[in-house]
């Protein structure tokens, strides 16, 4: 089994993209990948590419700031790419289809604190930072993932 290791230096944004693309293959229907971290940490820029692995390399994958949620066909399941950060609410991301995307394919959660801890059991919990020049990755596996990451 592909095991993904719980820090991930990246050094460049195109370490930032291959992790993407490195978990990509791992995400099953009915999970969801919460990426947490500031703005500017890599989030989105790791999200369009693991979202590109998923359906064609050349999706254009926009960050979904202002629609709040954006549903991508994959050959094998169906992608939602959620950003919470305007939510108000918690109970505004079901409102919008969250429980609809696990239903129906995976989930791609950003500012995923916004649910107040009500994060889907089955989730790899990805934390990015700015570290130097680079990035710095932190995985934490839940439910599914559990035995995914090191």
């Amino acid at each position: 089994m592909n095991r993904l290791p719980a820090r991930i230096d990246l050094p460049a944004e195109a370490d930032t993209r291959a992790l993407g693309r490195r978990i990509a293959p791992l995400l099953r229907p009915g999970e969801a990948l919460c990426l947490s971290g500031g703005l500017g940490a890599g989030k989105s820029c790791l999200a369009r590419a693991l979202i590109r692995a998923l359906t064609t390399p050349d999706e254009e994958a926009p960050s979904p700031t202002f629609t709040l949620v954006q549903t991508y066909p994959g050959p094998e399941f169906e992608i939602a790419h959620f950003d919470l950060y305007r939510l108000e609410d918690p109970d505004e991301a079901w409102e919008i289809g969250l429980d609809e995307a696990l239903d129906h394919g995976a989930a791609l959660i950003e500012w995923p604190e916004r649910l107040e801890g009500r994060l889907p059991a089955d989730r790899l919990d990805l934390g990015l930072a700015v570290s130097g020049e680079g990035r710095t990755a932190r995985l934490s596996g839940h439910g599914s993932w559990r035995e995914r990451v090191e």
